[in-house]
């Protein structure tokens, strides 16, 4: 329980969220706001604040927070880096594709793993929220199919739940710690089956684009707010001299990211907690400076940021990577401010353990490469990987990493390697609590 200030913490922030939801919003809105954002079938991309309006957004983000918080709680998962990754990810994609109803089944199907193999499920929790990046898939055939069709659409979820963390751990092999979104790979690979054969028994499902505007003043406030706080509370309220956790923090940036990374145990929580205020506010400048929208799926993006600057992110390593999507958008045949491309330029960072492994033309590179192909991994599922920049992230890693370690091996990045996935069985996936116990 060394971190255990992560529960008021998140709590103070769903209250936040609940606050401002009743402030920019009305009540009868958002209980209708709710009812569209549980019955849509939200593949990608389907923004809340443009179905349901923000302050049903707000609300659906906090009850996901606090579902997450309680599992979390219940199951006594040890806390650390990972567990402020997972209530980034949970908050931020509750703002474009999980909702309250559909995250459960996925969940379920994890827990049944865990039984199954006889296993306590705090080694399967992280996974289980995780692999709710397939939760479009319980929305879209509950809501699509009637009475029976709502049933398959929970079976299909529980199914979806026990394969992937099996699944995950050996994906998270493969890419040799150089994704960082590993569960999108792994999801990325369901979908790619799931989706033909949907779509064989006539239950193909369809992209949406629901994409909201106008509310960069508004959100634009609420972020800096939140990532000034972060910063003020890493100077002045982690018990740390400002001057030491200043120290912590140039010393973090000296980390290549790779994961598994653990910046909230390697560094401790003050300069964590500058590391999420700056990426934070990054995330902020590039979406205005390219003249992109702020709203809920570029939240969800920087959110993700946020979480992952506990877990494998800093300022040094992705802004590598979101420069080769800038490049991208200078040499392509589309706009940087696209909205996928804009998703693209912050989801891009799961390749920064490339730029900080071998140095910034090759997170250059890797942007460069991921940009494009982003935009076309995601066809042949359809939209309902919400995870799919982690998909394509995988992609680039696999091919990437041996190809750069072929040419230039003195670069070759020297970590735990080989002998640290052999410590595992081959189906346990590498969860923070399997990183503890070893």
């Amino acid at each position: 329980m060394r971190y255990k200030r992560i529960y008021p913490a998140a709590i103070c922030y769903c209250i936040s969220l609940v606050f401002l939801a009743f402030v920019l919003d009305s009540p009868a809105h958002i209980w209708e706001g709710m009812q569209k954002i549980i019955f849509m079938e939200d593949s990608l991309i389907t923004d809340y604040i443009e179905l349901a309006g923000i302050g049903a957004a707000f609300i659906n983000s906090a009850l996901v927070i606090l579902a997450t918080l309680l599992i979390i709680w219940l199951v006594k998962d040890p806390l650390n880096g990972y567990t402020i990754v997972t209530l980034g990810l949970m908050g931020g994609f509750s703002l474009f594709g999980k909702n309250i109803f559909n995250i459960w089944p996925i969940i379920l199907g994890s827990f049944l793993y865990a039984r199954f193999r006889r296993e306590p499920f705090v080694k399967y929790s992280n996974v289980s929220l995780l692999a709710t990046s397939l939760a479009p898939v319980v929305s879209f055939v509950c809501f699509s199919g009637g009475v029976s069709g709502f049933f398959v659409g929970i079976m299909l979820g529980v199914c979806i739940g026990f394969l992937l963390p099996s699944l995950s751990a050996y994906t998270y092999r493969i890419q040799n710690g150089m994704n960082l979104y590993n569960m999108g790979f792994a999801c990325g690979l369901v979908a790619m089956m799931l989706v033909p054969v949907m779509s064989s028994m006539g239950h193909a499902p369809t992209t949406a684009y629901y994409w909201a505007k106008g509310y960069n003043f508004t959100l634009g406030i609420f972020m800096a707010l939140l990532c000034g706080t972060f910063i003020l509370a890493g100077f002045f309220f982690c018990g740390r001299p400002p001057w030491a956790a200043w120290a912590g923090y140039r010393h973090l940036l000296k980390d290549s990211g790779r994961a598994p990374s653990d910046f909230l145990r390697t560094y401790g929580a003050a300069p964590v907690l500058i590391n999420m205020g700056v990426n934070g506010l990054i995330g902020v400048l590039y979406i205005l400076v390219i003249g992109g929208d702020l709203n809920g799926p570029t939240l969800g993006g920087i959110f993700t940021i946020i979480g992952f600057s506990a877990y494998g992110k800093h300022c040094r390593n992705i802004t590598p990577i979101m420069l080769g999507v800038v490049i991208g958008g200078l040499t392509m045949q589309w706009n940087i401010n696209d909205s996928s491309v804009q998703l693209a330029g912050l989801f891009c960072t799961t390749l920064a353990p490339i730029a900080g492994c071998f140095g910034w033309p090759f997170g250059v590179l890797a942007g460069f490469l991921h940009s494009s192909v982003v935009l076309h991994a995601g066809t042949p599922v359809e939209g309902i990987n919400l995870y799919n920049n982690g998909y394509s992230g995988g992609l680039i890693a696999i091919v990437l990493y041996p190809t750069i370690t072929a040419i230039i091996r003195h670069r070759r990045p020297v970590l735990q390697d080989e002998d640290y996935f052999d410590t595992f069985e081959h189906d346990e996936p590498i969860t923070p609590a399997a990183q503890s116990k070893k």
